[in-house]
């Protein structure tokens, strides 16, 4: 192998920049010519992928987003979309693809090696934390900062008018950020879309601390079945129908993926992204590089795609715990 191309997917994650950075070098480091591709799989079907050198990724380890941009492609979807990527990569010579992204990208990925034969290995990035196979993901522990420190200004205005507040955070269909945000910012309680949770159950608990506590953190995960903060908070209010009582919405939103990356998300997304350029040099395709038990560890995409990604128990029990 003497050409691979690196290239950025799907929803941007604090990190993103470190592990490109890791994969150009690594890729220098072996011998090898590293190419970057503009704007994911749209720029890998438009041709818009140049050649990456040691200072191309300099001073970019701090920065939040991507250098090499994302983009949702639709025409990737389709057979034509691929074999233009396919015939674009082919010009270049590029024999080996690193994607940087979540389970879309990968599944893109997937169905490109079935149907050329390029061997790709991924990493995960994602705030989301929802792939199978890494313990986290590129972008997460910086998401889940961001959150904290947000949770906490609310805290400080909640307790100074008494307030209860409902606070949305990201997380798509998985309740990671919320429940280690909840933990860390000493929430109420916290609502994710692993568990059910019914209404009853947030009134009871908020009567209950009413008893010794005049105001309250609800951190709510935004794919919840029961709907977002605000839906939630509007069902709560009208169980409780205590005037004296003020709710507040407050919806983080897209800064949680923006930002300087934490030490933690740098460094794992380093490991990575070496491991997935070592990973190509060993022959390996068609799965992600991650890190489990502080070890590096590879999963097939069908595994990272298909594989459900538990919430950690001692984590639901501690929320449980420490909101007496």
């Amino acid at each position: 192998m003497k050409k691979i191309a690196v290239f950025t997917s799907g929803g941007d994650s604090p990190g993103m920049n470190a592990c490109i950075r890791s994969v150009v070098r690594t890729g220098i480091f072996h011998g090898l010519e590293v190419y970057g591709i503009y704007h994911g799989y749209e720029g890998m079907i438009e041709g818009d992928i140049k050649r990456m050198y040691s200072h191309s990724v300099s001073n970019i380890v701090q920065r939040g987003g991507t250098i090499l941009k994302s983009a949702r492609s639709t025409e990737f979807r389709t057979p034509e979309g691929r074999k233009k990527a396919y015939d674009n990569l082919k010009a270049l010579g590029i024999e080996g693809l690193v994607a940087i992204g979540g389970d879309g990208t990968f599944t893109g990925a997937k169905v490109f090696y079935e149907e050329y034969g390029i061997p790709t290995v991924g990493c995960p990035g994602t705030i989301d934390n929802d792939i199978y196979g890494t313990d986290y993901t590129i972008g997460f522990d910086t998401a889940v900062n961001t959150a904290l420190e947000a949770i906490d200004k609310i805290r400080d205005t909640a307790a100074a008018h008494d307030r209860i507040f409902f606070v949305e955070v990201m997380g798509r269909d998985a309740g990671f950020i919320a429940v280690e945000s909840g933990i860390g910012g000493g929430a109420e309680f916290v609502m994710v879309p692993e568990t059910e949770t019914k209404i009853d159950q947030v009134v009871k608990s908020l009567k209950n601390l009413r008893k010794t506590k005049s105001s309250s953190i609800i951190v709510v995960a935004e794919g919840h079945s029961l709907g977002s903060a605000e839906e939630i908070m509007k069902l709560v209010k009208e169980q409780i129908k205590d005037p004296s009582k003020e709710f507040k919405v407050t919806t983080l939103g897209h800064i949680q993926r923006g930002g300087k990356p934490t030490a933690r998300d740098r460094v794992l997304a380093s490991r990575c992204g070496m491991a997935a350029v070592e990973g190509l040099l060993q022959g390996k395709t068609n799965c992600m590089a991650g890190v489990m038990k502080m070890e590096v560890v590879y999963t097939p995409f069908a595994d990272c795609i298909g594989k459900p990604k538990p919430l950690i128990a001692d984590h639901i029990k501690l929320i449980d715990i420490l909101s007496i």
